[in-house]
């Protein structure tokens, strides 16, 4: 595999994500530019991906005071270089998926028009 090939994200990982993801009132998964991404409506809610260091990223939504905690967390966690609030993780078979879920029905409630959040029930 060349340097700047980018590997598939196991399909088994888009799956799990998938069933946390489309369990939310209208998201739907699609195709990315590279990998996948889940939307409402037009709003990004989350996106997984291989990269270019053969390493796994889901890119995900925080609240503002939430994007610093992550950036000084470090490892699985990170600030993506683009959007203000924008975040990630790392996945490996060490992923907490429980964890992992609560944070993507988060990013869901900050995307999502209201009329839909107030569906959805929120971790403690």
């Amino acid at each position: 595999m060349a340097p700047k090939d980018r590997p598939l994200v196991p399909e088994e990982w888009v799956r799990r994500l998938s069933a946390i993801l489309c369990a939310l009132p209208e998201c739907a998964e699609e195709p990315a530019w590279v990998g996948t991404r889940w939307r409402v409506g037009q709003a990004t809610i989350a996106h997984v991906f291989g990269g270019e260091d053969q390493l796994f990223r889901i890119t995900f939504r925080a609240e503002p005071d939430e994007v610093m905690a992550f950036e000084h967390l470090g490892d699985p966690y990170f600030r993506s270089g683009w959007g203000a609030n924008v975040v990630g993780m790392l996945l490996d078979g060490d992923t907490d998926w429980v964890e992992l879920g609560e944070l993507l029905t988060d990013s869901y409630c900050l995307q999502a028009p209201a009329r839909l959040v107030q569906h959805v029930e929120r971790p403690a």
